[in-house]
């Protein structure tokens, strides 16, 4: 990733894609599967449903248990606003009219395989990297910067497990 220098009103994005040998279909199975995802993050510790429900589906919600060294620990609630079979699975955090962030995963047939995409927007609402920025508003750029390095990393290696997974199943 290379220098945007920009801040956190600029709702910043960052994506990572990956080819796997396998049908959209089985990815899918492994994207949608919300209790994957703390298997792969070295942040998201754990996750649950809430209000009943057992799986994916616009509008559900789940909890999201969260540590990192430099902010601690926190929850959120995230909210389904894409469930597209097998295209698209999108949660905003927070509020999903004006989230903290949004995530996304983006499945794309290509060949005999698919092609995978991981994709998150910080914002528009304040998040815990807000506090971060407030102490220090003259490196907000920095630490806007850090956070999607941080974000890029991760989807590189959640994307690689992904692949893993899919492709030894196929």
């Amino acid at each position: 990733m290379e220098w945007t220098g920009q801040v956190y009103a600029d709702t910043p994005t960052v994506a990572v894609q990956t080819y796997i040998e396998a049908p959209p279909e089985q990815v899918w199975a492994l994207v949608s599967d919300i209790h994957l995802l703390p298997e792969l993050s070295a942040e998201l510790q754990e996750v649950q449903w809430l209000d009943g429900v057992s799986g994916p589906g616009l509008g559900h919600r789940f909890l999201g248990r969260n540590a990192h060294p430099a902010l601690g620990t926190w929850e959120t609630t995230s909210t389904i606003t894409e469930h597209d079979e097998p295209r698209r699975f999108t949660w905003a955090v927070g509020d999903p009219g004006r989230p903290w962030s949004v995530w996304r995963f983006t499945l794309r047939p290509e060949g005999t395989g698919t092609v995978l995409e991981q994709w998150t927007q910080m914002g528009p609402a304040r998040s815990g990297l807000s506090f971060a920025i407030d102490a220090m508003p003259d490196k907000e750029q920095k630490i806007v910067f850090v956070r999607l390095r941080e974000f890029e990393t991760g989807f590189t290696a959640n994307l690689a497990a992904i692949k893993e997974r899919a492709e030894a199943a196929a």
